[in-house]
């Protein structure tokens, strides 16, 4: 069973919805970027909103990296 079945909660600052997705630290960037304040941990949580926010600004990013290095 792991944290997010558990009820940790959602890794943006004053949400303090269930998280549904862990992701890695990595795309702690790409959510900064986007203008939102993340608490620091080792995962990154998101709740239903959130992650959903971030599915958006994570394929437009993908989709112009892909652009770019396509030539």
């Amino acid at each position: 069973m792991g944290k997010v079945k558990k009820g940790e909660l959602c890794s943006v600052s004053g949400c303090g919805n269930n998280a549904v997705r862990s992701l890695s630290p990595s795309y702690a960037a790409e959510m900064k970027q986007a203008g939102y304040a993340i608490n620091e941990s080792a995962r990154l949580y998101l709740c239903e909103q959130h992650y959903k926010e971030f599915k958006k600004v994570h394929s437009k990013e993908d989709r112009l990296e892909k652009w770019r290095l396509s030539g």
